[in-house]
């Protein structure tokens, strides 16, 4: 596999993990935080989409056997981005119904507020549990990748030995026959 990928995959799942993390927060934030906190998640979408676009480049350059296994995980990628990218869209529109959140809140839900912080704090906590496993599966699928290769590879020395084999032995068969 391509080291090259492999790096952009690194840099796209960091950034992403990132990305959900600063989402999350998002929410909780109001006002000119918000506004700042929605700037930086749009300008790591666009650095998230231009490294998906490196990817698909590099996927596109190498060997079809390898090609088809990047570009399946460049599929993922794409449809984990357009998530976030409608998580912004949802976050956004939130907005217009922030002033009327604010209102109830102020009238005597401080209560509701102290819950709302502690669930808040559980998703975020289960939200990194959730990428933490999402990245233990991407590990074990591109070892599982790399092994079931390794697999293929071999059977292609093994079936090359066979005809070696098979080859050695139609030479060897004529010449017994033809000896006392």
């Amino acid at each position: 596999m391509s080291q090259v990928f492999e790096g952009y995959e690194r840099q796209y799942c960091e950034l992403s993990a990132g990305l959900s993390r600063k989402c999350t927060a998002a929410t909780a934030l109001t006002g000119e935080q918000r506004k700042q906190k929605l700037s930086e998640i749009k300008t790591g979408l666009d650095d998230a989409e231009t490294l998906i676009q490196k990817m698909d480049l590099e996927a596109r350059s190498l060997p079809p056997n390898v090609k088809a296994m990047l570009l399946a995980k460049l599929r993922e990628y794409k449809t984990d981005l357009n998530n976030l990218k409608n998580e912004v869209k949802r976050i956004t529109s939130g907005n217009t119904n922030l002033a009327a959140r604010d209102e109830l809140l102020e009238s005597g839900m401080a209560d509701a507020m102290m819950v709302s912080s502690d669930q808040r704090g559980r998703l975020l906590m289960t939200t990194e549990r959730l990428n933490q496993s999402t990245d233990r599966i991407k590990e074990s699928r591109r070892t599982m990748l790399e092994t079931e290769e390794l697999g293929v590879s071999i059977l292609q020395d093994l079936h090359q030995q066979r005809q070696s084999l098979l080859h050695a032995h139609n030479t060897v068969s004529p010449l017994r026959a033809t000896c006392p």
